[in-house]
């Protein structure tokens, strides 16, 4: 039986859409298709030099495609209310909470939070309630958060979520994988009239494999991830299919979660299973209020 895929998409005129982190990988691809069917998208991307180079090559792959870029870094919660308040005023059916980094050298956000917690959960969190007003003004608002297969081996440590007093890379991005899954469930019952899921895009060669090992200047590891990538890892714009599916299909389920088919490691977007602490109501909350102190950043919600 044929998998979704992209021509599944339905028409999306008049809808509006943000993809952050769109100037490559995932995001890209999730932009690019959105536009080509008919979305007005704003491609939200820390570089603007980058993002300009996006929006020239969905431009060129799609000429009358609606789009245009802002410039929001995820790491710096001033950037994210600058970015906020620049698309006030607007209904946004979409939001696409996609940018991310991955298993970097131990860094801090602007905020002097740990930068996989700070860029991939807590950016998000700010900038998703700080648009809330934008989203609820919306026929049939969907924000969709990218986790990761790595969020199996996360565990939230509520006691140092910042990693502070002991810090592996790869348990960090863990962490900060599975904290977008409990947000996306802990939004959708406090939101429910926003339709919140979260999408995995499996192993899809991106530049995040790449990125961590460049950071430390481990120059082997990084070619060895650039073979991984080229050899084992299904392409960028097959990963985003789980994302657009999320962020299109009719009838997505409140809270869950979509990713490929064959062993959440490669195909047509399915529905699938995740942790269990991302179903857990104490882990929503504790992770929500934690946010909101570390943040500033409040949700006007009726729990």
């Amino acid at each position: 039986m044929r998998g979704w895929t992209a021509a599944d998409i339905p028409e999306l005129r008049g809808r509006r859409a943000i993809v952050t982190g769109a100037n490559s990988g995932i995001g890209y691809h999730t932009a690019l298709e959105l536009a080509r069917h008919g979305a007005s998208v704003v491609l939200a991307c820390r570089s603007a030099e980058r993002g300009q180079a996006a929006h020239d090559r969905i431009r060129g792959a799609v000429p009358e495609a609606d789009i245009e870029l802002a410039v929001l870094d995820l790491a710096d919660l001033a950037s994210v209310r600058e970015f906020a308040t620049s698309q006030a005023g607007r209904p946004l059916d979409i939001l696409v909470n996609n940018a991310g980094v991955m298993a970097l050298p131990k860094r801090a956000t602007a905020d002097g939070f740990e930068m996989q917690f700070g860029t991939n959960h807590l950016g998000h969190f700010a900038l998703t309630g700080l648009l809330l007003p934008a989203l609820r003004a919306a026929a049939s608002p969907r924000v969709v958060t990218v986790t990761s297969g790595f969020a199996w081996a996360g565990k939230l440590n509520f006691g140092d979520l910042q990693s502070a007093r002991r810090y592996r890379k790869w348990n960090a991005y863990a962490q900060s994988k599975l904290a977008n899954l409990v947000f996306c469930k802990e939004l959708g019952r406090r939101v429910p009239e926003i339709t919140s899921v979260a999408a995995h895009p499996g192993f899809a060669a991106t530049n995040l494999q790449q990125t961590g090992p460049r950071m430390q200047g481990a120059k082997g590891q990084e070619r060895l991830m650039g073979v991984v990538n080229s050899v084992v890892a299904q392409s960028a714009a097959d990963g985003a299919l789980p994302t657009l599916y999320a962020a299109t299909a009719p009838g997505v389920e409140q809270g869950a979660c979509y990713g490929p088919r064959l062993a959440q490691y490669r195909g047509a977007p399915t529905k699938v299973v995740t942790h269990p602490q991302a179903k857990r109501p104490e882990a929503g909350t504790r992770l929500w209020e934690a946010s909101e102190a570390l943040t500033d950043v409040r949700y006007e919600t009726s729990v």
